[in-house]
């Protein structure tokens, strides 16, 4: 038998008659499904999620287009006093808008809004200037607000967020490279280049550079971050690949450094050329070395690209019965959670929500709730980190932090079908550029899914009768997933947020994409194995930082820690075995604001709790915090280059008070400032009493990324891939599935030897569904599966 189509939101597609469920007691349910073939597709796939209004305003939201542009328009206005210059003709030394984005709103503005009757919390920008012109160029962030935009508006220099000393100011060579940055130093590079063009011509296959604008040349170029180490020097540790769609994967054996320090290019310089392992302080060092033969290749990096691409490799064939399509997650049912569009609500099966975006942290959630009660104010990412490991100036230089590149804007369209399931709920995100705004179709999708298991089960036995047993009872397991996958550079992260129905709540982060790669050294093996002809991998960690701000039932919240220890003692009962080893538990609350890392052997649990709250058993209502897959730190501790501005990276969870003036873990030019951070990390623990307070839980997700040749063409999400759990603690005086309908109950009458099945009105949705010719050896025939029944 073939199921010749499944009605999917308009698309039509083959699906196997096995990815409907024909086993054991729901034979019957199948058989009916098939005799009817209804076709009206209402409530079985495609259809919108019902509407539900939002309780409250999301004042989390982004600012609107509108008030973008004028934000943009009140910075330019002479009246302001900022001497802005458009960016679109703006130099080095000029003033001008970086970017305009929204400012977190306070949460002690929000909460008597969202809890009470509490005015609605004014909006403001934040915008970050870079102030070429001033006497000491810098770049400054600003506040601007309430908006919308009025005579009551007001632009203030935005130093309250950061503890690093020089509020929101940045000295401007540790400041974002943009285009005009770039620009300066740009000339510097295709000279230098230039100049040895017959050195890279005749080691390289005939590459070289002469500048990105010139149509002789041939490789790309890198330089990473950090560029500078506390803001009074500038430098570029730039490494050279073949130009092309596949550039991450074929480096070649060349690097330039630079010193590049202040906005005149006249003082910049080479402070030395890489290659064969060899340093070169001077052009004249790099050709003597050349004309004397030291230079020559071991190996010769390929310049073809193709096998770089994520597509179908027809030399490498293809698997039996993949012409099929792969089974897919339906909603066959009709969508169980419902959304306010407008205000990015969203409800299901007991939890509410508010989303939220920006362009550094992409999306971001508020006012988690189980039931009506609030389990987390903010759940946020904070920053994705990757550092590397080598003996080359690249990758022993490179420390990325991601929300430096704006990584909300790298949210792009998801592809339906394979990305997220069809028939998901999709939501586009929108960000500004200068007094326009930008937005990204169908970024965020939202699918409810199984999950592959039950939610829980039992099989009760009894020895009487036909059957082994005398009833069993199966929930359905379910979840509903937000997702979004950022493309920054080389990566696609994909970020999952999984809602269940026990008031669990799981993070998900995966990696997939290019590697950034080394060139193939034999000798240096333990950075990474070889992975194309003269392709080395280069290991690196990635960290990625998150933000929970805790409210179990409230805000005064405390972290408990109980540790399973091992202990010696004897009992009455047992004195023929004298003093043996047992576990016990060992709780207490931590008193003051803390890092620690997951425990080994994984004996110790952490909750976050409510002491002014207890379950009817006289419990301690709370969340655990659970770790998933690859929890992991930032593996270096005292590396130059995240010295001090990686700090949130460096444990596996921290503890904090919440304040107003804490909103982020890290700054977004914090990454070429390892020695004098903007946002020291370390600075937000100064021994505040966490006991029954305003609790924020910092955790970290990531991956230790052991390079393989498994990871050409691009990282594979099955492997990459870190997790952690939030799940009820106590919270509720029993588990949460008592009251879900998604269960068979089935009993057994020994006395009448009858089996009594019980679907609590939740049957098979009956779908269009044409019934061709059998598939032999693939699934049974109508006939068969009534034979089975019977």
């Amino acid at each position: 038998m073939h199921l010749k189509f499944i009605a999917l939101g308009g698309l039509a597609t083959s699906v196997a008659a096995s990815a409907v469920p024909a086993l054991g007691y729901e034979r019957k349910l199948l058989l009916d499904a098939l005799a009817k073939r209804q076709t009206s597709t209402s409530g079985c796939s495609g259809d919108d999620a019902p509407a539900v209004e939002a309780p409250k305003a999301n004042v989390w939201a982004p600012i609107s287009a509108q008030d973008n542009f004028d934000v943009w328009t009140l910075l330019h206005d002479p009246a302001t006093g900022l001497n802005l210059t458009d960016p679109a003709d703006a130099v080095v030394t000029d003033n001008y808008v970086f970017w305009i984005d929204t400012l977190p709103v306070n949460k002690t503005d929000v909460l008597p809004y969202l809890d009470g009757d509490g005015p609605l919390p004014p909006k403001y920008a934040r915008a970050i200037i870079f102030e070429g012109g001033k006497e000491v160029p810098d770049s400054q962030e600003y506040y601007i607000g309430p908006l919308p935009v009025s005579s009551e508006t007001t632009v203030q220099k935005l130093d309250y967020i950061y503890n690093g000393g020089s509020g929101g100011s940045v000295p401007f060579d540790a400041r974002s490279l943009d285009g005009p940055k770039n620009a300066v130093v740009n000339p510097l590079i295709a000279s230098a280049m230039g100049n040895i063009s017959d050195i890279t011509e005749a080691l390289f296959d005939g590459a070289a550079f002469f500048g990105a604008g010139n149509n002789r040349t041939t490789l790309s170029y890198s330089a990473g971050t950090p560029v500078s180490f506390d803001g009074t020097q500038g430098f570029r540790n730039i490494m050279f690949r073949y130009a092309g769609s596949g550039t991450y994967l074929v480096p070649i054996d060349f690097f330039l450094l630079l010193n590049c320090s202040g906005t005149d290019p006249s003082h910049y310089s080479v402070r030395g050329y890489v290659t064969n392992s060899q340093f070169f302080p001077d052009e004249a060092s790099l050709r003597e070395a050349f004309e004397a033969g030291t230079l020559a290749q071991e190996y010769t990096q390929t310049r073809d690209q193709s096998w770089t691409q994520v597509n179908h490799k027809p030399e490498q064939g293809t698997r039996e019965l993949e012409e099929r399509f792969a089974p897919t997650s339906l909603e066959l049912g009709g969508k169980r959670y419902a959304i306010d569009a407008e205000a990015k609500y969203v409800e299901y099966l007991g939890f509410s929500f508010y989303v939220s975006f920006s362009r550094s942290l992409g999306i971001m959630f508020y006012d988690i709730k189980f039931k009506g009660e609030r389990i987390i104010y903010e759940l946020s990412m904070q920053e994705a980190l990757a550092q590397y490991a080598g003996n080359q100036p690249k990758a022993a230089n490179t420390v990325y932090h991601d929300t430096y590149y704006s990584m909300g804007t790298d949210l792009a369209t998801l592809l339906e079908g394979f990305d997220c399931p069809y028939g998901s709920t999709f939501w586009n995100v929108s960000f500004h550029t200068r007094n326009a705004t930008t937005v990204n179709q169908d970024a965020v999708c939202i699918f409810e899914h199984d999950t592959g298991y039950p939610l829980s089960r039992h099989r009760y036995g009894s020895s009487a009768g036909n059957y082994p047993f005398s009833a069993l009872g199966v929930v359905k397991g379910a979840a509903l997933t937000l997702r979004s996958i950022a493309t920054v550079g080389n990566y696609d992260y994909m970020f999952d947020y999984v809602f269940m129905g026990d008031g669990s709540i799981e993070v998900i982060v995966r990696a997939s994409g290019f590697l950034q790669s080394s060139f193939y050294y034999p000798d240096q093996g333990k950075f990474g194995p070889r992975i194309a002809p003269a392709t080395q991998g280069s290991f690196h960690d990635h960290i990625l930082t998150w933000k929970a701000d805790f409210d179990i039932i409230g805000v005064e919240n405390s972290f408990e820690r109980t540790d399973l220890v091992v202990v010696n003692q004897t009992q009455p009962w047992f004195p023929h075995l004298g003093e043996f080893e047992q576990m016990e538990l060992n709780a207490s609350y931590v008193e003051t604001e803390t890092t620690l890392d997951w425990a080994p052997n994984n004996q110790a649990m952490y909750c976050i709790v409510n002491q002014d709250e207890t379950n009817m058993w006289n419990e301690t209502r709370g969340y655990r915090v659970i770790p998933g897959k690859s929890n992991i730190h930032l593996s270096v501790q005292n590396s130059p280059f995240s010295l001090k501005n990686s700090e949130m990276a460096k444990h596996h969870l921290a503890v904090t008070r919440q304040h107003d003036n804490e909103p982020f873990a890290n700054s977004v030019q914090n990454v070429n400032l390892p020695w004098a951070p903007q946002q020291d990390f370390s600075k937000f623990f100064d021994d505040e009493s966490i006991v029954q307070e305003d609790l924020v839980l910092w955790f970290n997700l990531g991956m230790h990324h052991f390079v393989r040749a498994e990871d050409v063409p691009v990282t594979l999400y099955t492997e990459a891939v870190s997790s952690i759990v939030f799940a009820p603690q106590n919270f509720n005086d029993r588990a949460q599935d008592g009251d879900l309908l998604n269960r068979r109950w089935v009993t057994y009458n020994a006395t009448t030897d009858e089996i009594a099945f019980e679907d609590y009105g939740v049957e098979l949705p009956n779908c269009p569904i044409e019934i061709t010719e059998p598939v032999s050896g693939i699934s049974p025939t109508v006939e068969e599966l009534a034979t089975q029944t019977e």
